[in-house]
């Protein structure tokens, strides 16, 4: 079991228990404003501004929110100069969190003729964004800059699991997603290549090294990429769209609310599906490793 600590604000502090809420744990543990339990990793947040991450996937969960001491990745201070006019080719991800839906990737170019325009839009961290402004922002991204979406239904994602830990994935995502963008936007090249962090940068290197077509020229990694530059906030964005369309064309065939993230109310679908059709029907919507599994099996 790994461990990561972060020192965070208040306010990010607020930010990371209200993310979490889904997921709180009813424990007094002293000097904790929280502490929480999410796939495993268990989440205690201290007065004192550090956070605790423990579990097999602490390095990744921690990520999210900030840079581990531990993790020799670039950060913001060796990005190059003046990088958020720069153009940029930006990826992120959006569903490893969630039960239920799939994982997808985008990479997304903006060009320096590009930056304004998105500014003027309002892009910036989905977040910080409204599930209706995600949804209507991300069309008119789509027809503003170039972009790759890739879209790893659960299924498919579940076939994979076993040989492919979930970061691996990831990294095999990114960079198709990147390479195929790079393809298209040919003889265009971009400045630089920011991926928002996920795992330390040696982590990414050693699995990217494993693909048969690694892109490995310019790349910058960050937490919180979508702070550093617009094309990370567009993928960001174009990708929770395309996350939101699935739950909902599931929740459409289901005639039940797929709920995104992994709390209760997924344990309680999970269930229901498996009484409907067993692990043949679950498989189809949901990525089976989560310890949600187990959970809707016991309610069942």
């Amino acid at each position: 079991m790994s461990s990561t600590v972060l020192k965070l604000t208040k306010s990010e502090i607020q930010k990371l228990k209200n993310y979490y809420t889904d997921y709180l744990l009813h424990k007094n543990v002293p000097y904790s404003e929280f502490s929480a339990k999410k796939n495993g990793v268990s989440i205690t947040a201290y007065t004192s501004g550090k956070v605790l991450f423990q579990g097999n996937n602490a390095e990744t969960e921690a990520a999210r929110w900030g840079k581990p001491a531990t993790a020799a990745a670039k950060t913001s201070g060796s990005l190059p100069a003046n990088f958020a006019s720069l153009a940029v080719l930006g990826s992120d991800e959006v569903g490893n969190g969630s039960y239920f839906g799939p994982l997808c990737v985008c990479a997304a170019y903006a060009d320096k003729e590009h930056l304004a325009a998105l500014k003027k839009l309002g892009v910036k961290d989905s977040k910080m964004l409204t599930d209706d402004q995600i949804r209507s922002m991300a069309e008119t991204i789509k027809e503003l800059i170039p972009y790759k979406l890739l879209v790893l239904q659960p299924e498919k994602y579940n076939e994979i699991q076993p040989k492919y830990n979930a970061v691996r994935m990831k990294v095999a995502l990114h960079n198709q997603a990147i390479r195929l963008l790079l393809e298209q936007i040919t003889p265009a090249k971009p400045d630089a290549i920011l991926i928002d962090q996920f795992t330390p940068e040696t982590n990414y290197q050693k699995y990217v090294k494993q693909e048969a077509q690694p892109v490995k020229e310019k790349i910058y990694f960050v937490t919180k990429g979508e702070q550093y530059h617009l094309a990370v906030a567009a993928a960001s964005i174009i990708s929770r769209a395309s996350f939101l369309e699935e739950l909902d064309a599931a929740s459409h065939t289901l005639g039940a609310k797929v709920p995104s993230g992994a709390g209760k109310p997924s344990d309680e679908l999970a269930a229901k599906l498996l009484r409907q059709g067993g692990i043949p029907l679950l498989k189809k919507y949901a990525k089976l490793h989560f310890a949600n599994t187990e959970k809707a099996q016991k309610l069942v």
